[in-house]
């Protein structure tokens, strides 16, 4: 009879209660080799790079005080209760905070991290030999097989002369081996690691020129030059790590300014602008003046600096004149442009007269009437330019602070009016002239154009430059080389087929990666492995082979 007695429980080797149960304590230097494990990480630089990438949002957001420190004040102005906690978290020095500089090192040393190891990899797996052949080249992801003629050793000889016109690095057969083993394209991870040294490289460049670097704006105005000095900038910013001891000497007269604006009436693209370039001349002490164009994207280059051109404008030349012919003020006065058809606000200050004279206003290049806008400019170029302006008497700068060179603070300074008490109000076109109550004369001569130029200095550009062609360069690498082992084992066909002097020839494919491509390889391979030694090794009469 069958046993039917009950069988016994046999209670687990391990405790009823697991939670008792816990694995090795790390401790400090296990957590730190865990920590820089996650830190160099593939997936962490890429967290990081997308992180750094966030982070740079708010620099376009906000006006930034290395770009625009009159932009920064005049937010602080209007959000008096904002700017202040905006200014805590340096969200008006993006790119020099804390915060972004903490992201930007991470980066910087999960790249050396992933980097130096697989470098140190590579140059391992350049000196070493491809690994011997499998004995079931079956399991590969390509595989190929065929009948051939020839002895193993011939046969073998064969597929070695094959691969190494192919140009595969081959492992050195030893006694008695009857497998080969063919790899190529190293250059795969030699251009993944060119690709990020690149990164790095580009990374590092930023940096140097963030911290090293100078950027300074200037106005000049046609006919004009401008001599290069800490003084002399309209706006100055210095990196961190730079002085105004880098600034080098040089004069930039501005010769020549056009500018041209689609004048087709009935067409979309009216007024819209056309050319914007200038000639230049550009004296540096120790060598002869060059004059140079420049455009928009064609700066004037400066001993390895450049100066872009930013922006443009009008600048009417008014001559004033006190009652009894004296001259009290002559200048081009630069006017801001406020629209598209350039219609335009600035001041005039004239501390030669007692009081002192102030006239604001507006330039209008091309004056248009419009019963609900009031006097306005319908067109960018000079096609009917007009001057209209008010006119200040007192103290210009009463509080002692220095000025906007385009507005007047008019709090401590009374309106002049005209017979009537009505406010004067002046329209003067090129050649016309203005009497104040006083008989003091306001003339407009002319009108003349100025450019808004940016003077950089930037010594991780070049550096920048080198870094990202050679990122593109290892990029392609990447991209265009596949890295594959090839395989052929020889085996001896069975009694009758070794009678008639033939074997048995496997080729095998294993890709890094993924490769479409690879069978096709692998036939190729196994095809010209047979040909070849057909050719040498014709079959005997009434034998017969197995071909692809």
């Amino acid at each position: 009879m069958p046993d039917t007695q009950t069988p016994q429980r046999i209670e687990p080797a391990y405790p009823k209660d697991r939670t008792t149960v816990g694995g090795p304590r790390l401790g400090p230097r296990g957590w730190a080799r865990w920590g820089w494990r996650q830190l160099t990480s593939m997936r962490t630089a890429i967290m990081l790079l997308l992180l750094l990438a966030a982070a740079s949002i708010p620099g376009s957001l906000f006006p930034q005080r290395s770009v625009d420190p009159v932009q920064v004040r005049r937010f602080v102005e209007d959000n008096p209760d904002l700017a202040p906690w905006l200014d805590r978290l340096f969200l008006f020095d993006v790119f020099s905070s804390p915060w972004f500089a903490s992201i930007y090192l991470l980066l910087m040393i999960s790249l050396l991290g992933c980097i130096i190891p697989r470098t140190a990899q590579h140059a391992r797996a350049l000196r070493a030999e491809p690994p011997r052949a499998p004995r079931r080249l079956g399991r590969l992801p390509a595989m190929a097989q065929a009948t051939v003629p020839g002895a193993p050793g011939s046969v073998l000889a064969t597929a070695r002369d094959v691969l190494a016109a192919k140009r595969y690095r081959l492992r050195q057969a030893g006694a008695g081996d009857r497998s080969l083993t063919g790899e190529k394209g190293y250059l795969k991870e030699t251009g993944n690691l060119l690709f990020h040294l690149a990164m790095l490289g580009v990374i590092v460049a930023f940096a140097a020129g963030h911290l090293l670097g100078w950027r300074g704006e200037i106005i000049i105005k046609e006919g004009q030059s401008w001599t290069a000095g800490p003084a002399s900038f309209d706006t100055l910013n210095l990196g961190p790590l730079a002085s105004t001891d880098n600034i080098p000497t040089f004069t930039v007269q501005l010769d020549r300014l056009d500018v041209a604006f689609e004048t087709q009436a009935d067409g979309a693209q009216f007024g819209q602008p056309r050319k914007f370039d200038g000639l230049a001349t550009v004296d540096i002490p120790g060598q002869a003046p060059e004059q140079q164009q420049f455009a928009v994207n064609h700066p004037v280059s400066v001993d390895g600096d450049s100066i872009f051109l930013l922006g443009n404008g009008y600048a009417p030349v008014v001559t004033i004149r006190a009652p009894d012919g004296q001259l009290l003020y002559s200048d081009a006065v630069t006017f801001l442009p406020q629209d598209n058809n350039y219609a335009s606000e600035g001041a005039i200050k004239v501390t030669a007269r007692d009081p002192g004279l102030g006239l604001v206003g507006g330039f209008l290049p091309t004056l248009r009437l419009d019963p609900e806008l009031g006097m306005t400019s319908s067109f960018p170029g000079l096609a009917d330019p007009a001057l209209v302006l008010t006119a200040f008497e007192g103290d210009l700068f009463a509080d002692g602070r220095p000025q906007s060179i385009f507005t007047i603070d008019t709090e401590q300074m009374t309106q002049m009016t005209d017979g009537e008490g009505a406010p004067v109000a002046m329209l003067l076109r090129p050649g016309e002239y203005f009497e104040l109550p006083d008989g003091t004369t306001v003339e407009l001569e002319g009108v003349i154009r100025w450019a808004g130029l940016l003077v950089r200095h930037d010594p991780g550009r070049m550096p920048a430059l080198a870094f990202a062609l050679a990122a593109g360069a290892g990029l392609a690498l990447m991209l265009g080389v596949r890295h594959r082992r090839i395989y052929v084992r020889i085996e001896p066909d069975d009694s009758t087929a070794a009678a008639t002097g033939q074997v048995v020839v496997t080729v095998g494919g294993l890709p890094k990666g993924t490769d479409p491509a690879l069978q096709r390889i692998v036939d190729d391979v196994l095809a010209r492995i047979a040909a070849t030694s057909a050719t040498h090794h014709p079959p005997t009469p009434g034998s017969h082979e197995d071909t692809p």
